[in-house]
C-alpha cells in the first residue's frame, strides 16, 4: 500500500513544483517591470515612420514634468504635460499602453492638442520614469488616475473640463476608474481596445500564446498577485466597475483584435447603463484603429464630443 502511495505522490509532487515554477515565472513575465518600451507587434510594423514623427513631434513640443509624491522615490509618479497652443479649458489625461509610456500615446497627445486640449500623459506605475517594481494592470493605478485628474483641478480654473482616454491596459484603466467618485469636471470616458477583466485577458493568452490551460495556472498566478498587488486577479474587473459609471463612453475596438478579443468590448458596452457608444474598427488588429485611418478616428472622437463633452446631453440619454 505505501509502495502505490509513493508512486502517485512522486508524480503529483512534480506536478505541483512545475505548476509553481510556471506559474512564478508567468508572474515575472506579465507583471514585472521593464526598462523598455518592447517592440510593437508585426502587424503594426508599417506605422513605424508615422510613429516616430509623432514621437519627434512629442520632444520638441513645449511641456513640463508633473509629479505625485515627487519626494517619495519608492511612489513617484511622473507625467508630461503639455499645454494647449492658446488657453484652454479641456484637458485629457491619456493613459498608455501594456509596457509602454506616455511618449507612445505620443500620436494622441498630438491629435488632441490640435483639438485644443491640454494633454496629461503619465507613466502609470511599473512603466517609464514612474516608480514600482510590478505593473497592475489598471486596477491601481485607477487611484493614481484619481490624483491626477485632482491636480488638474487644482492647477487650473475650477470650470476645467476633463477627458479620460486611454488604449489597451490604458483602456482597461479608465474603464476600472469610471466607477470611482469621480470630480464633476470629469466629463467623458474614450477606452480604445481596453479589457473586461485582468483575469479574463490573462486567461485568454495563456491559451492563445502558451497554449496553457487556465487550471493550475491561473489561480496560482492570482494567488502571486494577491500577496505582492494586494488583490486576486478575479476581484477586479473592468465590468463591474462599468456598472457603476456615470459618464458618457465611448469604446473603440478592432474587429480584427486577436490580443484583447473584441468580445470584450461587446461585454464593456453591455455593462454600462450611462450614455455610451460602440465603434467597431474593420479590418483593425490590436491598437490598430487610429493607425488604419488617423482622419476617421478623429472625426469619430470629435462627433462623441461634440455630443457628450461640448454639449452634454442628460445623463440618463443613451446612444
Amino acid at each position: 500500500m505505501k509502495k502505490k502511495t509513493l508512486t502517485w505522490a512522486l508524480p503529483l509532487a512534480g506536478l505541483a513544483a512545475t505548476s509553481l515554477i510556471a506559474s512564478e515565472r508567468l508572474f515575472n513575465f506579465a507583471f514585472k517591470r521593464v526598462n523598455y518600451v518592447p517592440e510593437t507587434s508585426a502587424d503594426k510594423q508599417k506605422y513605424a515612420d508615422a510613429y516616430y514623427a509623432y514621437v519627434d513631434w512629442f520632444k520638441q513640443v513645449n511641456k513640463e514634468k508633473w509629479y505625485l509624491h515627487e519626494h517619495d522615490p519608492k511612489n513617484r509618479m511622473v507625467a508630461e504635460y503639455i499645454p494647449a497652443e492658446t488657453p484652454s479649458d479641456k484637458t485629457v489625461i491619456i493613459s498608455h499602453g501594456y509596457k509602454g509610456n506616455g511618449e507612445t500615446m505620443a500620436n494622441f497627445a498630438q491629435m488632441y492638442h490640435q483639438l485644443g486640449f491640454n494633454v496629461l500623459l503619465p507613466d502609470d506605475r511599473g512603466h517609464g520614469e514612474s516608480a514600482g517594481k510590478y505593473i497592475s494592470f489598471g486596477w491601481l493605478d485607477r487611484l493614481d488616475y484619481l490624483q491626477w485628474i485632482q491636480q488638474v483641478i487644482d492647477r487650473a480654473d475650477a470650470n476645467v473640463k476633463i477627458l479620460l482616454f486611454g488604449v489597451s491596459m490604458g483602456g482597461a484603466t479608465m474603464e476600472m476608474l469610471s466607477g470611482e467618485t469621480l470630480p464633476a469636471q470629469v466629463k467623458a470616458i474614450i477606452a480604445d481596445c481596453g479589457y473586461s477583466s485582468i483575469e479574463a485577458e490573462l486567461t485568454y493568452l495563456l491559451k492563445r500564446q502558451f497554449h496553457l490551460p487556465k487550471y493550475p495556472i491561473e489561480p496560482l498566478v492570482s494567488t502571486i498577485s494577491k500577496r505582492r498587488l494586494g488583490y486576486y486577479l478575479g476581484d477586479v474587473t473592468a465590468t463591474d466597475q462599468l456598472k457603476k459609471n456615470k459618464r458618457p463612453i465611448l469604446f473603440i475596438h478592432g474587429e480584427q483584435d486577436v490580443y484583447v478579443p473584441v468580445g470584450m468590448a461587446y461585454e464593456n458596452y453591455a455593462a454600462t447603463h450611462a450614455p455610451k457608444q460602440l465603434w467597431i474598427v474593420r479590418n483593425a488588429s490590436h491598437a490598430e484603429s487610429f493607425w488604419i485611418n488617423p482622419d476617421r478616428y478623429r472625426t469619430h472622437v470629435t462627433e462623441f464630443l461634440k455630443t457628450y463633452f461640448d454639449n452634454p446631453v442628460e445623463e440618463n440619454s443613451q446612444v
